[in-house]
């Protein structure tokens, strides 16, 4: 993203820009800004599709001087951060900007799993009012436990938000929150363990990598409670599906509600037929003030990329890296 030469720093852009146009412009003010011929739209993993994976490979086929990649959201599971460290290359995303709009959905998905309205809707779109077999009776979110799963900008505002429904709040995070913020949030820190063995629901809301893929498959479903509802807004592949399909045609757990799938936009068909999982197709930040916010928190990075050699926002595997 900087020239060696003395010229402009030159900036790739993957797609278009959508809300944030006076942000570019200013960009486009200090930089010369280059476009691939592709038009694919650009939003969560679109850009990839002009690239492919931000790899190892790929990295070698760029000009040496690139330095800085921003990326236009708060997951960036298909860049690799180890080799864009090993590049010296820093990487940045968007993380707070997406917090209240996914933690909405997250909420939407809570209520709308324990109150079983999936079936419902279904059924009145089918011109059978609740349907020819009346629902399970659904239940109030208050007194549940909600377990959250990686405590981040979203967590804290999922659980900020169950508060409100008087919900109890248990949560397992890599590090424990400090303890003024524990209080804020009314949360208490259990071990992975005791979270799925205690939570009336489950909300996942941790980032995909190595670690956390399939981090719930069948040994996991195995350690909750019968009956657990199973709230996904972070990455599909942080579920093991198959094993979901499994434990809710067993009522292991009892339903689901879920934004995101291991192989978008395919969704196994186990979950499509199932009435008592409500799915909604990756649409966790997809409002105009959301998007506007990412592209602009995306923007700013770029920005202090060509103004400070530095990001506003580099990824977490790289805070020890200075760019």
């Amino acid at each position: 993203m900087s020239a060696d030469d003395g010229s402009r720093p030159k900036v790739l852009r993957l797609g278009v820009i959508v809300h944030a146009h006076s942000a570019w412009a200013s960009v486009e003010e200090i930089a010369d800004v280059l476009t691939p011929k592709s038009t694919n739209p650009y939003r969560t993993f679109d850009s990839f599709e002009v690239t492919g994976k931000i790899d190892g490979e790929l990295l070698d086929a760029l000009p040496g001087s690139l330095r800085f990649i921003c990326h236009n959201g708060a997951g960036y599971d298909q860049v690799d951060v180890h080799a864009c460290t090993t590049h010296n290359i820093s990487v940045s995303n968007t993380p707070t900007a997406v917090d209240d709009a996914t933690a909405d959905i997250g909420i939407f998905l809570l209520l709308g799993t324990l109150r079983n309205l999936a079936v419902g809707m279904a059924a009145i779109r089918a011109g059978e009012w609740r349907g020819s077999t009346l629902p399970a009776l659904g239940h109030d979110p208050q007194g549940k436990v909600l377990g959250v799963l990686g405590m981040g900008g979203i967590g804290r505002n999922m659980a900020a938000k169950a508060r409100a429904f008087g919900m109890k709040i248990r949560y397992h995070n890599r590090t424990r929150l400090e303890s003024d913020i524990e209080t804020e949030l009314g949360a208490e820190y259990v071990g992975f363990e005791e979270l799925l063995a205690e939570s009336d629901v489950l909300s996942l809301n941790l980032p995909l990598n190595a670690n956390t893929q399939h981090i719930i498959s069948q040994k996991e479903f195995a350690k909750m409670k019968k009956g657990i509802v199973i709230v996904n807004t972070a990455r599909g592949a942080v579920i093991d599906e198959a094993a979901l399909v499994e434990a809710l045609d067993s009522g292991q757990v009892s339903s689901a509600g879920l934004d995101v799938y291991e192989q978008e936009p395919s969704v196994h068909p186990g979950l499509l037929s199932n009435p008592r999982v409500l799915l909604v197709p990756h649409m966790g930040t997809w409002t105009v003030e959301t998007e506007t916010k990412m592209e602009e928190w995306a923007i700013s990075n770029v920005r202090m990329a060509i103004e400070e050699g530095r990001l506003r926002s580099m990824v977490p595997e790289q805070r020890d890296m200075r760019g």
